[in-house]
């Protein structure tokens, strides 16, 4: 009794050492600590940030487009080594804040390079629209599983591929489709008439592909080829496409369609698709 005495006269402090220390609640409102998360994710552009730094646009699997700072990563003897070069598929460390848009970048452990595609000059540019392609689209924080397939899809083909312009348009054609963009393929958008073997006329200002008795000044033309080559694209997988030969004029009208679509949706035109255009 005596004792159980004593412990109720304790002082205040003597109180709390008996208590041990007060419990923590990760996430609650009241703990400043950030939140470590992991998710897979595709490095899509970066940018100097001081001295030693990178700001980084990244494409996360789980959470979306994200930006965060990779602290010391131009230094040469830098924690990331090559794991932020663009498109790389990585598997990412970070902390966010609610309060803060850019999220502060932990570790970095590379999933799968395209670094070497690099070495080739037509390889480097379409990886370079691809990734200025997705890094436009994409809305912050939002998680497109669809989209983030494609980007490794597209990439990976450019390993195989005999000449980039296949994978870049298929990659082109799908990121309109998954964007809510392209218009039926297979109607005249005004009249309603089937398409069939013909050739059609578009505009990305207009809501959708006209036949010849609905063609107006300034369409571009699509020919009848390409309508088919993007009808193939849409119902079969890339890799079965890059074993059957596609002349090259069956992709061009229709990937400069594409493009144009994508550059009145942005709202800018793309860099990379001028620096295409000047090397052609």
């Amino acid at each position: 009794m005596a004792r159980f005495a004593a412990c109720c006269d304790a002082t205040p402090a003597r109180a709390s050492l008996l208590r041990g220390p007060p419990r923590r609640t990760v996430g609650h409102p009241t703990n400043n600590r950030m939140p470590l998360r992991e998710s897979e994710a595709v490095v899509l552009r970066t940018f100097p940030l001081g001295e030693a730094d990178r700001l980084v646009s990244f494409f996360s699997r789980s959470s979306g487009k994200l930006r965060g700072v990779a602290r010391g990563a131009r230094r040469p003897k830098s924690r990331f080594g090559s794991t932020l070069e663009p498109l790389s598929h990585i598997r990412i460390w970070y902390y966010e804040r609610e309060t803060r848009e850019l999220v502060r970048i932990s570790q970095c452990e590379l999933i799968e390079s395209f670094l070497d595609l690099q070495a080739n000059y037509d390889a480097g540019l379409a990886l370079a629209l691809i990734s200025e392609i997705a890094e436009a689209v994409l809305p912050e924080r939002e998680a497109a599983d669809a989209m983030f397939r494609l980007v490794l899809t597209a990439t990976r083909a450019l390993r195989t591929a005999k000449s980039p312009e296949l994978p870049v348009t298929y990659f082109c054609l799908w990121t309109v489709r998954l964007s809510g963009w392209l218009p039926s393929l297979d109607r005249c958008g005004r009249c309603g008439r089937a398409l069939g073997v013909e050739t059609a006329y578009a505009s990305p200002a207009q809501a959708g592909l006209a036949c010849a008795a609905c063609r107006r000044p300034g369409l571009r033309t699509l020919s009848a080829e390409s309508l088919t080559t993007a009808r193939r694209m849409l119902g079969e997988k890339l890799e079965r496409l890059l074993g059957e030969p596609t002349p090259p004029t069956h992709l061009a009208d229709l990937r400069e369609y594409l493009l144009d679509v994508i550059e009145y949706q942005i709202e800018r035109k793309l860099t990379t698709r001028r620096m295409r255009e000047s090397e052609a």
